[in-house]
């Protein structure tokens, strides 16, 4: 297993990153939350999960030691693949899981695309006993819902990781807030695309 790499950061994207290991670009499959904590250019060290497939070897990258741990217990309930493992922590922080699964909170579970209610339920069923309770001083941390302003600061950042100026990410990320018109948004990275969209539009 490959517990983290460590090296500068070579490029960003809306779902990944690619981190320059001693000459050699690893390609890491992020959160939105851990690459908005990525700058291209600087140096960082990213604690990671090789998932080893038939046809593929891919490795997801993660904000601490913590986020890999509850992805990799996620992916032992049964129908929760690496992809939804890392939609549920694009959606909810560790704790707010946690918190989740000791509670029975369906509806928090049913927030994450591609998880209905019926799956929720075997998920809780299923983790309930095996995440724990909420740990660390962000016991009662959730991922700032997408209305709220600090997705703003996310977006933006990842448009900046990407080449844009700080005033075309702005712009971008003030078009995406009109279209949702104070409705629900989907997750931070849905939000980034249709950020660059506009951007690739202008």
């Amino acid at each position: 297993m490959i517990a983290f790499v460590s090296g500068r950061v070579a490029a960003a994207g809306p779902d990944g990153a690619v981190i320059d290991v001693h000459g050699v670009g690893l390609s890491v499959q992020c959160t939105p939350a851990t690459l908005a904590g990525l700058r291209v250019g600087e140096q960082a060290k990213v604690p990671t999960s090789l998932v080893v497939r038939e046809d593929s070897l891919t490795l997801f990258g993660f904000a601490d030691d913590d986020e890999r741990a509850v992805f990799e217990l996620l992916q032992t309930a049964s129908g929760v693949g690496p992809r939804l493992a890392l939609a549920m922590l694009a959606v909810h922080t560790p704790n707010a899981l946690r918190r989740a699964m000791a509670t029975e909170d369906v509806t928090a579970l049913t927030q994450v695309p591609g998880i209905g209610k019926k799956g929720a339920q075997r998920i809780v069923l299923e983790l309930k006993d095996r995440l724990g309770g909420p740990v660390g001083d962000g016991a009662a941390d959730v991922r700032a819902p997408a209305s709220a302003e600090p997705w703003r600061e996310q977006v933006q950042m990842g448009l900046i990781n990407l080449g844009w100026s700080a005033k075309d990410a702005d712009a971008a990320v003030s078009a995406v807030a009109a279209d949702l018109d104070g409705a629900e948004a989907p997750p931070v990275a849905t939000l980034l695309k249709s950020a660059l969209k506009k951007l690739s539009k202008g």
